[in-house]
């Protein structure tokens, strides 16, 4: 007489993820008909934005699809999770923002995924902020580089990145201003926790005054729930407020909490790559493929 699994959360938990890689298993996602460019934003610190940048685009390029990581934050965490070299010396981001550097000097490709790349960023950057402010068109040279690099893609014959991921420093300077004016969506990650939903609504009226002046195109697109902790009840109200007010904005997916997602940037790799297995990789794949096919059903809308 054969063993019966248990019934228990743990079992079914580990039955839940076996389920999500068979169902993850070869997946290649659909390719937009143009580039979306994301900015990736929120003033909170700490809510997994840019655990979520790298992931998110680490998930998409090991799906088939080309993506370009552009790191606008001095600390250089994105960099670093993608394995790219921000040693004060290297070209960078900054050399594009307050140079007029061409994007493509600056970008390296990712060592663990094909298709994925990062324009770094370098403690350089930090004094960013004030050169920025006496620059012609201070706000737009990053649309505006961005913009150079399709084209020089394109002429190149070098395959158009799919997506544009911006990783946004937590405040809203000249650099996540440029991180705005860029990009058609923004996508907001937003900690399962009390506090997280308090710096949300100034973060929407910035982005409205965006529109307002700058970029009339900008629109939130999605938003990503972190650190969900499944055995606390305010994660599951959280999840349940934000879902009410922006009910076609976030995603089904929740990002847990989870060590190895921590772990993976000291090793200066994603989750993705560092335990492709593991239930942080699984959600962020998720995640990813909710985004691509939200994006080819607008299209095809």
């Amino acid at each position: 007489m054969s063993a019966e699994i248990p019934d228990t959360p743990l079992a079914q938990a580990v039955a839940r993820d076996v389920r999500r890689r068979k169902d993850l298993e070869g997946l290649r996602l659909p390719r937009p008909a143009r580039t979306r460019v994301m900015t990736v934003a929120n003033q909170k610190g700490g809510v997994g934005k840019t655990t979520s940048s790298v992931n998110l685009a680490a998930a998409l390029a090991a799906s088939g699809l080309e993506v370009l990581v552009i790191d606008t934050d001095p600390q250089g965490n994105a960099s670093t999770a993608l394995g790219a070299d921000h040693r004060a010396e290297v070209p960078s981001i900054y050399d594009v923002l307050v140079d007029g550097t061409p994007m493509a000097e600056v970008i390296q490709d990712c060592p663990d995924i094909v298709g994925l790349r990062c324009a770094p960023a370098t403690i350089d950057l930090a004094g960013a902020e004030i050169e920025l402010v006496s620059l012609v068109a201070r706000e737009t040279r990053m649309k505006t580089a961005i913009a150079a690099y399709l084209e020089h893609c394109t002429s190149t014959g070098r395959r158009v990145p799919d997506y544009v991921l911006i990783d946004c420093p937590p405040s809203l300077g000249l650099l996540t201003i440029n991180a705005f004016v860029a990009a058609d969506e923004v996508l907001i990650p937003i900690q399962c926790e009390y506090y997280a939903l308090e710096g949300l609504s100034q973060l929407l009226k910035n982005i409205e005054m965006i529109r307002t002046h700058l970029n009339p195109g900008l629109h939130v697109s999605t938003i990503l729930l972190t650190m969900f902790d499944a055995r606390t009840r305010l994660a599951a109200q959280v999840a349940d407020e934000v879902r009410e007010h922006f009910p076609e904005q976030v995603l089904a997916t929740t990002v847990p909490r989870s060590v190895r997602i921590s772990e993976a940037p000291s090793y200066q790799q994603t989750v993705i790559t560092y335990d492709p297995q593991g239930t942080g990789a699984l959600s962020y794949r998720e995640a990813a493929r909710e985004i691509a096919e939200r994006g080819a059903t607008k299209e095809q809308a």
